[in-house]
């Protein structure tokens, strides 16, 4: 039986695009790597990151020495972060039918916390961070430890490839959805438990 709904944040809850495009386009900048416009982001759900890095002219081996400006650069474009419709209501509803919900996300607790109150998410019951965007398996190993809970017990939902890894690493049952930043060409062979269209979708799941 499912106790606890894990969700992954940008791509997921949260519509980031503008936050993201704003922090990435400043970085490129100072970094000279390539900048984006919002009419390539809807493209570039089809890269897997491998390719995203070679597209935005990005190596990868640098990423431990810009995400933390990344994100520093977002938590000033907070503001731009939206909720995508129907969240809030899902979140609402799972709450009342006594599901447990956490937040794990490779952005800043920091961010997320600003984001959650701002928006009066108070159902959120923890917000767990990496600073590793490959590091959520460990973060899921450890909750699931740290709480005493079954992978059964849980059910997690994100929107990207990497996030589907960590569930099959951990064993706990994923929800795919299909409004984030990986298309669902780039995240069937991986075959998520479950794919869904709407936040609505998601209940109907759990």
């Amino acid at each position: 039986m499912v106790k606890y709904v894990i969700f992954d944040f940008d791509g997921t809850l949260a519509d980031s695009r503008r936050a993201l495009l704003k922090s990435w386009n400043t970085l490129a900048k100072q970094y000279y790597f390539k900048e984006i416009k919002l009419s390539e982001m809807e493209n570039m759900k089809k890269l897997s990151i491998k390719e995203k890095s070679r597209y935005l002219q990005f190596p990868m081996f640098k990423m431990p020495i810009v995400m933390p400006k990344f994100y520093q650069l977002y938590r000033e474009s907070i503001n731009e972060v939206k909720l995508y419709d129907g969240i809030s209501e899902m979140l609402a509803k799972l709450e009342r039918k006594g599901y447990k919900t956490i937040i794990i996300s490779s952005n800043s607790k920091e961010n997320i916390m600003t984001f959650l109150k701002s928006n009066k998410l108070t159902s959120i019951t923890n917000v767990i961070c990496s600073s590793s965007i490959f590091g959520k398996d460990k973060l899921i190993h450890r909750f699931l430890r740290g709480n005493k809970l079954e992978s059964s017990e849980v059910i997690y939902v994100g929107d990207e490839k990497r996030d589907i890894l960590a569930c099959k690493k951990t064993g706990v049952k994923i929800i795919w959805v299909s409004w984030g930043y990986d298309s669902f060409e780039v995240v069937k062979k991986m075959k998520p438990d479950f794919r869904v269209n709407t936040p609505a979708e998601i209940l109907k799941v759990i």
